[in-house]
């Protein structure tokens, strides 16, 4: 497990001091150190876990150190966190444990810096893991290793959404890894076809989600072809309900505003196709852009058509059937999804986001045309970013429950009390994706 070892640490150490994101990077780490099955397994559990539970892992080293992990080099500080984690969440041996750190700190630094490290395993691994809780988890943030602002803006959530006092299980929803779920797009490939060639179960709540038991879904030929992919059946739900939420008129125009990398573009565009409608998709970035066409290339040619520009801006007043909204956000309902992430954002970044959500929905609401419907989404339940940007449009907003039940042959008291529908990781299985739908007058 040496080289799975050392991808886990490239993998952390990259993420903690040079910014690099885990999930793009620890496949190009497991190819080129040419891992798979169990080593590859060992080495993205070793370096996700530990991205997640770093905040716990600090406040055990500082236990066990006498001395604040910040002050530590980076090198020792990651390798310490790799060790704490094999011990205290992946049943490795302690002696295994203390020696691989050891050996891992005296590669990147020096001797003296290993001697530390040795010290320091040895005292953690005097302790399992509830005994490290039951003296340093003392506060739901430490405990389940999120800063304590994330945990204030869910509580609140999670209140004003009738879940009050679940918190802690949404917590530990997010440290669980997210299971691997694919859209099988419609009119591209059947949901049981897919099964077949995937070996995995279709989903819960999506009719296009097919769950995988593991394994590597970019060799399928189904991903490989666009036919499928890999998306959160959440972010299905709420895409195809904008498709499902009043029947499709031929002819009608489409947009997805924000539409990078192109997953909910993709499925809107299959869906599209089946209703003779044509899709637009806007994003603001080239290579995302680029992203977008990759997505969309099994989608019937001249259905969808991919634009770079500035959704704050673009576009002609009037001119859309249906808006689908995927406003970028603080991304706080996919933290398992993103291990670094709940680490990267802080609570300053809160209002850029929300002036930027504001001006996307303003932008959104002069392009949709009278009648018109519009989705917007975030994957975040931060109030701030979800009820309060809805709360400002003069667009009327209508009960998405209604499109939410027709899309996953359910009733709609199952999606809350309305009008939105806020999914929670912690009782769907989904990222905690939020829904408005809203539409304008004057048709």
């Amino acid at each position: 497990m040496s080289r799975a070892r050392d991808v886990a640490y490239d993998c952390v150490m990259a993420v903690s001091t040079e910014g690099a994101y885990a999930n793009l990077l620890m496949p190009s780490l497991l190819e080129r150190m040419r891992l798979e099955g169990r080593d590859a397994g060992f080495a993205t559990e070793l370096a996700y876990g530990t991205l997640r539970m770093r905040g716990l892992y600090d406040a055990i080293i500082e236990r066990a150190s006498g001395r604040d992990p910040r002050d530590l080099d980076a090198e020792v500080r990651v390798s310490l966190w790799l060790g704490a984690h094999q011990h205290l969440a992946m049943r490795v041996p302690p002696h295994a444990a203390v020696n691989e750190t050891v050996s891992q700190v005296r590669r990147e630094r020096n001797e003296g810096a290993s001697r530390l490290a040795n010290a320091v395993m040895r005292r953690i691994t005097e302790r399992d893991a509830e005994e490290w809780l039951d003296l340093v988890g003392t506060d739901l943030a430490t405990r389940h290793s999120h800063p304590g602002w994330v945990v204030k803006e869910l509580e609140e959530a999670l209140a004003a959404d009738g879940h009050e006092g679940e918190v802690a299980a949404l917590l530990e929803s997010d440290n669980s890894p997210a299971r691997v779920t694919l859209v099988a797009r419609p009119g591209l490939i059947d949901p049981e076809e897919l099964i077949q060639q995937a070996g995995g179960e279709a989903g819960e709540y999506s009719p296009y989600a097919v769950v995988l038991p593991g394994g590597r879904p970019g060799d399928l030929e189904a991903v490989a072809e666009g036919t499928a992919a890999v998306q959160d059946e959440g972010s299905q739900v709420v895409a195809a309900a904008l498709a499902a939420a009043q029947p499709v008129e031929p002819g009608e125009r489409w947009l997805d505003l924000c539409s990078g990398p192109g997953g909910k573009a993709a499925l809107l565009g299959a869906l599209a196709a089946d209703g003779a409608a044509t899709l637009d998709a806007v994003e603001l970035h080239p290579h995302r852009a680029d992203l977008v066409r990759r997505s969309v290339r099994a989608v019937p040619d001249e259905v969808v058509t991919v634009h770079t520009g500035d959704g704050t801006t673009w576009g002609e007043s009037g001119t859309y059937d249906r808006i689908v909204l995927d406003a970028p956000c603080s991304g706080l309902g996919a933290l398992r999804r993103r291990p670094e992430s709940r680490w990267r954002r802080q609570p300053e970044d809160l209002p850029e986001l929300v002036a930027l959500q504001k001006a996307l929905l303003a932008n959104a609401e002069r392009l949709l045309a009278p009648g018109g419907l519009l989705a917007y989404i975030t994957c975040s339940p931060v109030l701030a970013e979800t009820r309060a940007i809805v709360a400002g449009t003069t667009l009327r907003q209508l009960d998405a429950r209604e499109a939410v039940a027709a899309v996953t042959d359910t009733t709609p008291r199952m999606w809350g009390a309305g009008p939105h529908v806020q999914l929670w990781t912690h009782v769907h299985g989904t990222d905690s994706m939020f829904l408005a739908l809203l539409e304008k007058p004057g048709a």
